[in-house]
């Protein structure tokens, strides 16, 4: 099977050089060239359209949904019909159906599969997509993404997959702020960030957070794998979806502003990790697992 991939970041690249392991021929675009020639055993091609109309499968791992919206178009141009589009980037579920809408009256057809894991995950085939889409759709991609992760739910039509994404980010986002913001009231007392998590690991206080991650927040300024200025972007999407099903989301509301305001702050480029560093500067305080380090 041939499959085009389009966008070759953090996820894109390491989903692009897995699939040419795999034995599919493999057809890669990115706005940076650089990028397409790094994938080892991938044709590169010059532009979005040449690459839709050789792909019988494309997969799309976009930032933002603007751009989502306009490869789509220049995709949708060029592919023969019945060709597939799978979107990884974690998008706006209304805009998902919308664009399902488009493509399937153009003959095209479309599957959200949005996923967690981030760049590591990508190299070493541990993403977990969360799929939507309509089931024949879904059952022609499933052998190409499947092999790329560990867990696979496709969740129901377009739009599901993207929904549970938000629910996810909505959880990790909150646990890891509401965290932060514990162990900086700690610390600003003087208890020490490895006794406070003690604590509340005995209590039964505990969440993905403080259970496997912050053991690792003195390392500060690590090469970037998942933007602090993208989740800012998912931030405002899960606060969108909450408004579009009329479901309130005040904790969602109160990390968007976090994210927002690290941002403003010059954190945009930073690591997910570094949100750490707009805890200290929010609480005039050092959070460090090892006080000497």
């Amino acid at each position: 099977m041939s499959i085009g991939v389009i966008g070759l970041g953090n996820i894109g690249g390491h989903v692009a050089a897995n699939l040419v392991s795999d034995g599919h021929a493999v057809l890669v675009h990115d706005v940076d060239p650089a990028r397409a020639a790094a994938i080892a055993g991938a044709t590169a091609t010059g532009t979005v359209e040449e690459l839709a109309a050789a792909a019988d499968v494309t997969i799309l791992s976009l930032p933002t949904p603007a751009v989502v919206r306009r490869v789509t178009a220049a995709w949708s141009a060029a592919a023969p019909e019945d060709r597939v589009l799978v979107d990884l980037s974690t998008n706006n579920p209304e805009m998902v159906r919308d664009l399902g809408a488009q493509l399937a009256a153009t003959g095209h057809h479309l599957v959200e599969a949005p996923l967690t894991g981030g760049s590591i995950g990508a190299q070493s085939r541990m993403l977990m997509f969360m799929v939507g889409g309509a089931d024949d759709a879904v059952a022609r991609v499933r052998p190409v993404l499947e092999p790329l992760g560990r867990a696979w739910f496709h969740l129901g039509p377009l739009g599901a997959g993207n929904t549970m994404k938000l629910v996810n980010s909505l959880v990790a986002y909150t646990a890891t702020w509401v965290s932060l913001e514990g162990l900086s009231l700690a610390a600003k007392s003087g208890i020490g960030v490895q006794q406070a998590v003690e604590v509340l690991r005995t209590g039964g206080a505990g969440n993905f957070y403080l259970d496997r991650m912050v053991e690792q927040i003195d390392q500060r300024g690590r090469p970037t794998m998942f933007a602090l200025e993208l989740a800012a972007k998912d931030a405002g999407l899960i606060v969108d979806t909450g408004r579009a099903l009329g479901v309130p989301t005040p904790a969602g509301s109160a990390v968007l502003q976090v994210l927002v305001g690290a941002v403003a702050a010059g954190l945009g480029d930073a690591d997910w990790s570094d949100l750490v560093l707009a805890a200290e500067r929010q609480g005039a305080v050092e959070l460090r697992w090892d006080p000497d380090a």
